[in-house]
């Protein structure tokens, strides 16, 4: 699978979604090195994939480049940037029951916001799962990178391209 781009100075604001997720008791923060291993955790579960490694490299940032969605002080969603690679979003995974409530769009916006505060233009979504590619498009016009090979992920020794 291809990367995917997405122009920075083209992206929604977060704070309307934010607001109505926080009116049904969501909250979407800034990760703190307190809750890493409990992150961490969520990370290996949530999701059909182990996102554990990447979660653990957004945690080595400084500011951490993480952020949660919690319902009632548990964890329900994450989303890291600038964890692969700079200038990368992902991983990012919802659990299966809170999805469809804009919560990934919220933790996706927040973070792409910070990657322009940190001063880039333009992002890039790595190696998205087929099944994301639609939400991403649909969410901030993001658009796939013309790439036969596995980009920067060619280097995993699972893949060695």
């Amino acid at each position: 699978m291809a990367d995917m781009l997405v122009k920075l100075y083209n992206i929604p604001h977060s704070h309307d979604i934010e607001e109505n997720l926080f009116k049904s008791g969501i909250r979407i923060k800034k990760a703190l090195a307190p809750d890493r291993s409990r992150i961490i955790a969520f990370s290996r579960t949530c999701a059909k994939d182990d996102y554990s490694d990447e979660v653990q490299a957004a945690f080595s940032n400084n500011p951490v480049t993480c952020y949660i969605a919690t319902r009632e002080k548990e964890i329900i969603g994450f989303a890291c940037y600038e964890a692969t690679a700079r200038n990368f979003f992902g991983p990012m995974a919802v659990l299966e029951s809170e999805r469809k409530k804009g919560i990934g769009k919220a933790l996706l916006l927040k973070s792409l916001e910070s990657m322009q505060e940190l001063g880039y233009a333009y992002a890039i979504i790595g190696w998205p799962a087929k099944s994301a590619v639609s939400f991403y498009k649909k969410c901030v016009d993001a658009i796939m990178i013309d790439e036969k090979s596995s980009g920067v992920y060619k280097r995993m020794i699972k893949i060695d391209e």
